[in-house]
């Protein structure tokens, strides 16, 4: 690709009045990133990025005066993605919990930039809206949640725990005689929320944003990661006001699912709603050999997860459902007279969500579970797990190598000495191109978190992941 700077003109002309369809300025450029598409996927890759001290170079500098024309401004954007991009996408990237994005997901997501719907009400996007309700239900049958479930789509499961837990504030401050929409929170009745000790940020952050933050009690974890009921009930007994209890399916550092039919029976029982972080655990009730380990899911009150996540759509696609859909719609749900349409013919999605105006992100998610299908997910997943149990076993057998809790489903934690080693290590690894894996601490301790969330990861990527983690420990411990 060349071109020149150049004025005005590189913008698009309007296309007049006319009948005939106009193809605009530059639509050629789709074929040229169509070719790069191909390029990039055919091409090996190292697992860091290759130049990022260039980034600044490339993106930077005053904003144009004049402009350029659209090659030079995607042939710079190239340059510098090639600079700067990270190793979501690749077989041997283990790094926090990214998932990578499908051939159907990529190709079905540039449907959605070149059709440009704002999937807000159902007049905006007739499309978009008969999509979610059709997820909706395949989400409600894959994942063996209650039939009135809803479902609302976010930019991630940070918005998505987000909505369900306003829900929560919203159904447990509606039993105390009070409602936060119209009256606040400055006043509001006493709310109690309980939640584990390695309970994600995002809910953290979410509990603040709703001005619960100063309710927040710790219940304790077991060496597993999983939260104790027997703690979570001592705290219920004496938890003053309306209860909001939040479990994990699938902790950040070593993918534990908590005990959900007693945590589901101790919140109910003090009457309280229980929200499930599931960001990527909850995909494991696909697998008929891994649902066991999610049992009492369905007995939930909301639960937010990602598909950008296991189910290896591309970013971004957060999903939050709720089994109390009027409840879920009176706490982010609203009306305008600009957006009310007579008469209503279907679904308005920004009634199930934080955002008004939203991509159609539904059609990708549509797109990879109809390619998927059940047993697709199913495969992906088991196969991912495999992957992970055989990494954590070639690796804890090395002597200073110590696997740190459990494998329970895609999320491997090893101990590999004190920290300046740790990073060594680690830095080893993501340098040399051979994976891609980050750190945390865990009780304490510098560990190393290893989570196996793309769709092209099994057996090979594990064994190859596994003799490079080796020889750059054993490299790191010779004399």
């Amino acid at each position: 690709m060349s071109g020149e700077h150049s004025d005005r003109a590189n913008t698009p002309a309007a296309p007049g009045d006319t009948d005939e369809p106009v193809v605009p300025e530059g639509a050629d450029l789709l074929a040229e990133v169509a070719e790069y598409a191909h390029a990039f996927l055919r091409t090996a890759r190292p697992m860091h990025p290759r130049a990022p001290e260039h980034l600044k170079n490339l993106l930077g500098g005053s904003i144009p005066t004049a402009g350029n024309d659209q090659e030079t401004t995607l042939r710079r954007l190239i340059d510098a993605g090639e600079a700067g991009l990270l190793p979501s996408g690749g077989s041997h990237s283990f790094g926090y919990v990214v998932g990578g994005a499908l051939p159907i997901g990529t190709a079905s997501d540039w449907l959605v930039s070149l059709w440009d719907q704002c999937a807000a009400v159902y007049d905006t996007s007739p499309l978009a809206s008969v999509a979610e309700d059709v997820c909706e239900r395949w989400l409600t049958e894959l994942f063996g949640l209650p039939d009135h479930t809803v479902m609302g789509l976010s930019s991630g499961c940070t918005t998505a725990n987000l909505v369900c837990l306003a829900a929560a504030r919203q159904h447990q401050l509606h039993a105390a005689g009070w409602d936060a929409n119209e009256q606040g929170m400055r006043h509001s009745p006493r709310l109690t929320v309980l939640i584990g000790q390695h309970t994600h940020v995002s809910v953290l952050r979410c509990l603040r944003l709703l001005g619960l933050g100063g309710r927040i009690g710790r219940v304790d974890a077991g060496d597993d990661g999983r939260m104790n009921v027997r703690h979570l009930a001592e705290l219920a007994d004496h938890a003053p006001g309306g209860l909001i209890v939040c479990a994990q399916v699938g902790s950040t550092d070593c993918g534990s699912v908590d005990p959900l039919p007693e945590i589901a029976a101790i919140t109910h029982q003090h009457g309280g709603w229980l929200h499930l972080d599931a960001a990527f655990g909850m995909w494991a009730s696909a697998s008929p050999a891994l649902r066991p380990l999610l049992n009492g899911l369905e007995h939930a009150d909301s639960w937010a997860t990602d598909g950008h996540k296991w189910l290896n759509t591309p970013y971004d696609c957060g999903i939050a459902l709720c089994a109390h859909p009027e409840t879920f719609r009176e706490a982010v749900g609203f009306s305008a007279d600009y957006l009310n349409t007579t008469p209503r013919a279907g679904r308005d999605p920004m009634d199930y969500r934080v955002e008004i105006s939203q991509r159609a992100r539904v059609l990708t998610l549509w797109a990879t579970l109809h390619h998927l299908g059940r047993d697709g997910i199913a495969d992906m997943i088991e196969r991912n797990c495999e992957a992970t149990r055989t990494l954590a076993q070639l690796l804890s057998r090395e002597p200073g190598i110590d696997l740190l809790a459990p494998v329970t489903l895609n999320q491997a934690l090893l101990g590999i000495g004190d920290e300046p080693t740790t990073r060594r290590i680690i830095d080893t690894l993501n340098s040399n191109g051979s994976c891609w894996v980050t750190p945390t601490t865990w009780h304490d301790q510098p560990a190393v978190r290893i989570s196996v969330t793309n769709w092209q990861s099994g057996p090979r990527s594990a064994e190859h992941t596994a003799a490079a983690f080796l020889r750059a420990h054993r490299d790191h411990h010779s004399p």
